[in-house]
């Protein structure tokens, strides 16, 4: 298996050095393949996202088939302005010279990709390496695996085979791919399989973009329209894989004063988006394997938290479904509190006051989301300046994730690196600086035999002092 990694990876530095993947049309035509692909095949990949995780053709289309079309067509429409090397001013130690930041691409790329999103984070980063003229290797996850089987036979049918390769499996592929060298890996999963992959980077001096998670906070204040902060956590929870989303809210926090109405709007708006009986409603996705529906199971089953439930609850081993579930003032110490949940279960913390969300936040590790509703602007500064977090949302869950314009990455235990429009295309590229001179204007001062003199007239360039410079030069 090592001996077929090894000979891959050759394979595709052979690609990358015969200069083709760095042209501008190569990149273009790939681009274009990929549009050409979600177009043609769009029924072949709701199908395979129906069967992995029962999503609905709605959230395949909106959340996954439109967001990497989305990234291709912005792509094809900026990216000979991303390729023109950036122009930049000099200083007096180099006059007279001009400069310029080159993006260059760094080489072989590879994306691990995750299952819950299997379509668009295998594609999407795709989209930035191709964008900056690199050759690919895609590993998507095994336990998604209609969505595997349907990549590795798209991506061969419209791509370019010979730059953009998919290697399907699970541990043993994965690891035999971690031991070869890479030009950067790209990987999106958890924390635990993110410290593997940054260990096997390590071997290789190999640089990382890790989009990992965490347990992202919602803050919910009061005099607030009730309605559509209830309408957006939920959009953003359980019409988004049903939880299964790492920017998905995890818990809640709110005053003990507020949290009985925002309980009552919640459960008001999730009955009419999903019915009396969710179980049933085909909106929401289900579980992706039993593995993860008998660890939400454990979660709920907690004895520190079983009598919390307010709201839901209700499962269906068979068919691998949790209804919408609301927790009323779990412990800290609580399973639920103490991993990210994704999946369909919201804990609801109560605070007296709600600047006190912000401590609460900020005694645990830095999460990939955070989000804030609120009509008062001191809370929001206060929010915004005290949080840390990879990305935030006021008055709204998630849709920060869906502008091109803003960089989507962790921080801390959430990840490194970014991506997303132009930050895609820097995150697989390398600036590299370039200064151009004439053989004119050599200046003697900067050769030995050093003297006083030149000395002098060094330190006044460097220190910018033209009164300085004159001087020395006239010998003053």
């Amino acid at each position: 298996m090592a001996l077929e990694a090894a000979k891959l990876v050759a394979g595709l530095r052979e690609t990358f050095g015969s200069g083709k993947t760095k042209s501008y049309e190569w990149r273009v035509s790939q681009l274009k393949a990929i549009v050409k692909l979600a177009d043609e095949r769009e029924k072949d990949i709701i199908g395979a996202l129906r069967s992995d995780l029962n999503k609905s053709e709605f959230e395949s289309y909106v959340h996954e088939i439109s967001g990497v079309k989305k990234s291709c067509k912005l792509a094809l429409k900026e990216l000979h302005q991303w390729m023109t090397p950036e122009k930049v001013k000099t200083s007096s130690t180099t006059f007279p010279s001009s400069a310029e930041i080159v993006s260059e691409p760094l080489g072989v790329i590879m994306v691990i990709s995750t299952w819950n999103y299997p379509f668009l984070l295998s594609l999407d980063p795709i989209v930035g390496a191709i964008s900056a003229g690199n050759t690919v290797v895609l590993k998507p996850s095994e336990i998604a695996p209609a969505t595997s089987s349907m990549l590795s036979k798209l991506i061969h049918e419209y791509m370019d085979s010979s730059a953009v390769k998919v290697v399907e499996g699970a541990v043993p592929e994965t690891t035999a791919l971690l031991e070869q060298e890479w030009d950067k890996i790209f990987y999106t999963g958890s924390c635990k399989v993110g410290r593997i992959i940054l260990a096997a980077a390590a071997k290789h001096l190999t640089p990382v973009i890790l989009e990992l998670g965490g347990k992202c906070p919602v803050v919910v204040d009061k005099n607030i329209n009730l309605e559509v902060a209830a309408r957006r956590i939920i959009a953003g929870k359980w019409c988004s894989n049903n939880g299964q989303t790492c920017v998905a809210p995890d818990y809640v926090i709110t005053t003990k004063a507020f949290a009985s109405k925002l309980i009552d709007a919640l459960i008001s708006e999730l009955e009419k988006f999903f019915g009396k009986e969710p179980l049933k409603s085909q909106d929401l996705s289900h579980i992706v394997n039993s593995n993860h529906f008998n660890r939400l199971e454990k979660l709920l089953d907690d004895e520190k938290v079983s009598d919390k439930i307010v709201h839901g609850g209700q499962r269906d081993e068979t068919n691998l479904k949790i209804a919408p579930t609301i927790l009323l003032d779990v412990p800290e110490d609580s399973l639920i509190m103490n991993e990210e949940i994704f999946g369909p279960l919201l804990p609801i913390i109560t605070v007296n006051k709600i600047e006190d969300s912000i401590s609460v936040i900020n005694t645990r590790e830095k999460p990939l989301a955070a989000y804030l509703f609120t009509d008062e602007k001191k809370l929001e500064e206060e929010f915004i300046g005290s949080v840390s977090a990879g990305g935030m949302s006021i008055n709204e869950t998630t849709l920060h994730v869906t502008d091109n314009s803003l960089p989507f990455g962790g921080v801390g235990e959430s990840g490194m690196g970014s991506y997303h429009g132009k930050f895609s295309f820097d995150a697989f590229s390398h600036k590299k600086a370039v200064l151009r001179r004439s053989f004119a204007g050599d200046a003697a001062a900067r050769y030995p035999p050093y003297t006083p003199e030149k000395l002098r007239l060094i330190k006044a360039l460097l220190g910018g002092n033209i009164l300085g410079v004159v001087r020395a030069l006239v010998g003053w």
